[in-house]
Parts: structure tokens; sequence; C-alpha cells
């Protein structure tokens, strides 16, 4: 990955972004509020490195790589002149990273791509204060940024379409996965993470779980898939009009809060059950159907067994037993 990259907002999550551009081989130059700021997050990075190499969750030498390829710039424009691709990553204050991005673009070559962290925040509201505002969109990388794989790609109505394909390449370049989503409110990742939280919350006011329950549930049961499947391969494979026939009990006691997506009610009337029919979201095909279940069964054991080797986690009540 040869090119220059800025990350404005050296912090727990720029500065994680910073180590997997740089790992990737990029050339990073750090900036925050004050060169004394950059220069501490610099040495914060690269003790974490020596520790992630020690537990083997970073690769052998890649303290001496971040070492030749992370610095810590004087200013934010030093940073951003040379840089391909500049990621803002300051804290979820519109005006603040409005400010940001102006001082950004005013200094950056006009090429350069520009991408925002935020989680939350339009990047059309965001946009305003880029200059050349095609080549600004949200690369949203998630925590702790060096190893969760998925990024969100969130490009404003006016981002041009080069824009977009630069971005992804850069991202997948390091090893990341992508997915280009709309510019909505949430996005994709909070509007899911969200949801399945506040039905969560509602569970406990209702008195119907705790949350140490509610947590193993989700866990041991669908978070179980979830690592391999996402929600529409799960329904595919557990037949749609079974979901069909869920939303409908469901609805007993909640109309409202579980309506048949309409989506769902369309592909049952045209007889779309899922991997049973052969077609369904995802329309796997019939002569994929056994590998489908054959990787499926093998990935849940290797995630039962890698479970046991690593033990409950630290919250788990039984870790102090």
């Amino acid at each position: 990955m040869d090119i220059n990259v800025a990350i404005i907002g050296s912090g727990y999550m720029g500065g994680g972004i910073g180590q997997v551009l740089a790992l990737a081989g990029a050339k990073v130059a750090l900036a925050d509020a004050d060169a004394a700021t950059a220069q501490t997050n610099l040495e914060r990075l690269l003790t974490e490195s020596k520790q992630f190499e020690e537990q083997g969750l970073f690769p052998a030498g890649a303290t001496e790589t971040l070492t030749r390829n992370l610095s810590a710039a004087p200013s934010l424009e030093d940073a951003v002149a040379n840089a391909s691709f500049i990621e803002e990553a300051v804290p979820e204050k519109l005006e603040l990273k409005r400010s940001i991005l102006a001082q950004i673009s005013a200094a950056a070559r006009p090429d350069a791509i520009i991408g925002s962290n935020t989680s939350t925040i339009s990047i059309a509201d965001m946009a305003v204060a880029v200059e050349n505002p095609e080549r600004f969109l949200g690369i949203h990388f998630s925590n702790p940024s060096p190893f969760i794989p998925g990024v969100e790609i969130i490009p404003h109505e006016g981002t041009s379409e080069a824009a977009v394909a630069t971005a992804v390449g850069y991202v997948e370049e390091t090893g990341k996965e992508t997915a280009v989503v709309k510019d909505v409110t949430g996005f994709v990742l909070n509007r899911l993470q969200y949801a399945l939280f506040h039905e969560a919350t509602q569970l406990v006011e209702e008195g119907v779980a705790s949350p140490d329950d509610i947590d193993t549930l989700v866990r041991t049961t669908f978070g179980f898939r979830l690592p391999f499947f996402g929600p529409f391969a799960i329904a595919d494979m557990a037949g749609l009009d079974v979901y069909n026939f869920c939303y409908k009990s469901l609805q007993s006691d909640f109309p409202e809060r579980f309506a048949t997506p309409a989506i769902l009610a369309e592909k049952i009337e045209a007889g779309q059950l899922g991997t049973k029919s052969g077609g369904g979201f995802l329309d796997v095909p019939a002569d994929k159907l056994a590998d489908l279940i054959a990787y499926r069964n093998e990935a849940y054991v290797k995630m039962g067994q890698l479970l046991k080797d690593l033990g409950p986690a630290p919250l788990d009540p039984g870790a102090a037993e």
C-alpha cells in the first residue's frame, strides 16, 4: 500500500485506524489538537503494538513496521499536505467535525480522498464544510479497529463513484471487508445494533429476563451464527415460511412492533421460501445446498471449540469460579 495517509484525531479510534493502514504499508501521519498530543499517542500506539505482538495479536515485526510507517505531525496542515487519503476521527460533534474538515480541505491536495470515521452524523451535513465535496465520504471503522474486519463506506449524494471506488480500494488493501451503504440516519451498523439493544432493554424492563440471561441467549444461539452468516442468510436457511409463521405468532401480543415486513410477504407469495425452495433473499442454488450445510456445521463446531479454548470472558459470572 504505497500511499501517504493522514489521520486527524489520533486517539483510540484514529490511532487504531492509523495502525491498520501503517501495517498495510502506508506512510501515516498522525495529527491532533497539538504536536505533543500526537507524539504521545504515537508512543502509545507503539507500546500497544509491542504488547499485541507478545500476545500473538499482531504479526512478528509489526512494531518495527509501525515505527517505520507511523509518524506524529507537527500540525494538521503538515499531516495532510502530501496525503492521498485523509481520515478524520475527531469526537462526534458536528460543528467540531465541520471545523476540522474545513481545515483539512483547505490544506490538502484537491484530489485527496477525505473520509470521516463518524458512526452517526450525516455525511451530507459534514460535506458542506469540504472543498470539492465529491471526494468526501464516510469511512466508518469499528472499535477496536485493528481487530474488527468490517468497514462501512457511506457516500453522500454528491460523492463521486471514483472516490467511492478509491476509498474501497484503500480500505480493502488493509485486509478489511467493506460494505457501501446510503447516507441515512444511523447508517446500517448502528441501526441494526441499536434495534437489538432496544428490544433487549424492553425485555429487561418487562421482567422477562435479566441482562445476564439475555446476553447468554444472544451469544449462544443466534449470535453464535453471526460471525458466519448475516440475517438474510440465516432466514433463508431457517425457511422464510417459518419466519412468516413466527411473525404471526409475535403479532398476537405485539401487532405493530412485529408487523410482517412487506419484503418477506412478497417472498412468501412468490413461493420463495429460502434454501428449501432454491430461492430466497440470497437465492442459493440447489447444487450448493449440501456444501452450505457442511460449511455451517463445521463452522459452528469450530466456533464452539474456540470458545472452549478461550474460556469465559472476564465479565462472565462463571469466570471468577
